[in-house]
């Protein structure tokens, strides 16, 4: 297979970077767009850099495109697809049927990964399923497949948190460290907590969290007592109110 990349971005750049670390024998075609990444990647990873967006079009069975929202119509109007030709897009908040009237085709589809792309340990979210994006990105982590594409939104939200964690675990080592610890002894014990917690409640599936959560906080304990703090705090809260302020921006209607 051949996928072509309109928009060598952070995000493309890792996508790709997994996918010839998982050695899929995908062939690889770059658009100049953004040309010093590009020739640097396809150096770096033996991609194939092309002369224009339209020569990557023209050779791709699958097009992959990662360019802001804002330059999303500007590249659509510098390329012609054929009616049935694939297109996966991992741009933010533009749905199928705008990608479908933007770029004349009929084979849209949507995915929304992590930096883990790059050593194949992302959350791969793709909608709508059984689509070209769930085969062809299946190697670079978790796939994930939404039957709708406001599910596809709250992935897209799941997205951001990741991004969030990084921030928290961040405050967290630092902590650590303005208490004496090394940097390294730090980010072990803030990583390998949340490893551990993610390992035992997959362990204990279908048990509920908040219920893994009291037996380990039960009354009385320094847990509990640093979790009441936090709730005071409204340290939970402002997850969820962040969480329903990124999904309100992804929803929204354009006018006409």
């Amino acid at each position: 297979m051949k996928l072509g990349v309109l928009g060598v971005g952070d995000l493309t750049e890792k996508m790709v970077r997994g996918l010839y670390r998982s050695k899929s024998g995908i062939e690889l075609l770059l658009a100049p767009r953004n040309r010093e990444r590009a020739e640097a990647l396809a150096k770096d990873v033996g991609c194939t850099l092309l002369a224009s967006n339209q020569d990557v079009v023209d050779a791709a069975d699958v097009v992959l495109i990662g360019v802001r929202p804002s330059q999303v119509a500007e590249l659509a109007a510098q390329v012609s697809f054929t009616p049935y030709q694939a297109l996966v897009s991992v741009v933010t908040g533009v749905p199928v049927s705008e990608l479908t009237k933007l770029f004349g085709t009929e084979n849209c589809s949507r995915a929304m990964l992590s930096a883990a792309s790059e050593i194949n340990r992302s959350t791969v979210a793709v909608y709508p399923p059984d689509s070209p994006a769930e085969i062809l990105l299946s190697s670079l982590g978790n796939v994930v497949s939404l039957n709708t594409e406001e599910h596809f939104e709250l992935a897209t939200v799941g997205a951001c948190m990741n991004g969030w964690f990084y921030f928290l675990f961040h405050e967290l080592e630092q902590w650590f460290v303005k208490k004496g610890l090394t940097a390294q002894q730090a980010r072990e014990l803030a990583f390998s907590s949340v490893e551990d917690c993610v390992a035992y409640s997959r362990h204990k599936q279908p048990t509920e969290l908040r219920e893994i959560g009291a037996a380990i906080a039960p009354p009385g304990t320094y847990t509990a007592q640093g979790l009441e703090v936090l709730n005071g705090l409204g340290a939970n809260a402002a997850w969820k109110t962040a969480s329903e302020a990124v999904f309100e921006l992804l929803t929204e209607k354009e006018p006409g």
